[in-house]
């Protein structure tokens, strides 16, 4: 009877699925990919040797390795204490975004080593720096009231401190700032004084302009009564040159042509005659009445 050799560590088995077994293992190791927001550092032998962008690339099996270097937006984030102007403690919370240059991503992996250790080695230091050499040329109520001031400060300081390196500072942000609470209670008293004046100036400015208003709606008021005297004089006075000239003409018609003064007292007899004359002694010397007695019938 034929008896089965199940033995997994037959050499003759294994001379069969070795040789397949390091095919699929040389084909798995020959291709890479690269996700999009990253670049892929080849190296041979542990020396970087270039960088690949996103997408399907291949290596040589068992000599070459890849290390993936992010290109976009990092955030890191940083709570110290430090000290105001007027010698305050304070605890401030701090963020900054930064971003490696993607041409560049080969050259700071081989000076560095990867992103860790940039930013061990060199931004949260220097990131440290900056924040602890702005906050003391501030006040703390300016901290509290213009956190932007010190923001440009702190960018400022640390893109002078990255500019030889291969990254961007992209934004720096203050996330938080703790004083004493005996300090922010004061604060708060002086704002709500600082808010209770400017009420009373906003109120003070619109009583003023009111009574502006008033006093311009008052002179325009005085304006229009004048030009409407005015007027009426002007009116006047022309209605008067005119019947003096009608006078004048009048006069000279008058002076020129004695028989208008006849069509004058014409014009204003009523018809009937008069019932006396006198003479010169201004005694009658006739009735009118009695003179003239009427016709015979």
């Amino acid at each position: 009877m034929r008896t089965l050799n199940l033995n997994p560590f037959n050499p003759g088995i294994l001379k069969k699925i070795l040789p397949f077994g390091i095919m699929v293992l040389l084909a798995f190791n020959s291709y890479f990919i690269v996700i999009e927001g990253h670049v892929g550092v080849v190296k041979r032998f542990g020396e970087a040797k270039h960088q690949q962008n996103p997408g399907l690339h291949f290596k040589i099996p068992l000599i070459e390795t890849v290390e993936m270097i992010e290109v976009r937006t990092r955030k890191n984030a940083e709570k110290m204490a430090s000290s105001t102007k007027e010698q305050m403690p304070v605890t401030i919370e701090v963020s900054v975004n930064w971003t490696v240059n993607k041409e560049a991503a080969l050259e700071l992996f081989k000076r560095y080593g990867g992103l860790t250790q940039f930013e061990q080695r060199i931004l949260d230091p220097r990131f440290r720096s900056a924040t602890k050499d702005t906050i003391p040329q501030f006040e703390a109520e300016q901290l509290i009231q213009d956190r932007a001031s010190a923001i440009q400060g702190i960018e400022r300081r640390l893109s002078e401190e990255m500019a030889e390196f291969p990254v961007v500072v992209d934004n720096i942000q203050i996330e938080n700032i703790v004083l004493p609470k005996k300090y922010i209670n004061s604060i708060e008293i002086k704002q709500t004084e600082k808010n209770l004046a400017a009420a009373e100036e906003h109120k003070l400015e619109r009583q003023r302009l009111e009574a502006l208003r008033a006093v311009n709606t008052a002179d325009a008021k005085a304006k229009g009564i004048l030009k409407v005297a005015e007027a009426e004089a002007q009116s006047i006075l022309l209605k008067g040159r005119a019947e003096a000239k009608a006078i004048e003409a009048k006069a000279k018609a008058l002076k020129n042509n004695p028989l208008i003064v006849k069509l004058t007292e014409a014009q204003a007899w009523d018809g009937q005659l008069p019932q006396t004359m006198l003479g010169q002694g201004a005694m009658p010397i006739m009735d009118m009445r009695q003179s003239v007695s009427p016709p015979k019938p």
